[in-house]
Order: C-alpha cells, then structure tokens, then sequence
C-alpha cells in the first residue's frame, strides 16, 4: 500500500504514480503539504 515518506498517510497508486519521485516514493501528501507545493514538485523531494 503506498503511503506518504513524509508523515505515512495513505495515497493512491495513481497519486504516487503522478507525484512520486523516479522510484515511486512520495516524499509529500495533502495531509502534510499545501495544494501549491504538490504541483510545485515539492512531494518528490526528501525533506
């Protein structure tokens, strides 16, 4: 089950798929990051 690097929520394999980094790991969520960073990639860096 794909979940969140940064705080373990759940995300969707689509979600992690979309906003993931090259190994498929999402560094950031909608739990723990706003809307604008998501977009901005932020969610592919390790914090």
């Amino acid at each position: 089950m794909p979940k969140c690097q940064n705080c373990g929520a759940h995300v969707t394999a689509r979600y992690r798929r979309v906003f993931g980094d090259n190994n498929g790991e999402v560094h950031g969520c909608r739990e723990c990051m706003s809307t604008t960073d998501i977009i901005n990639g932020k969610a592919t860096q390790d914090s």
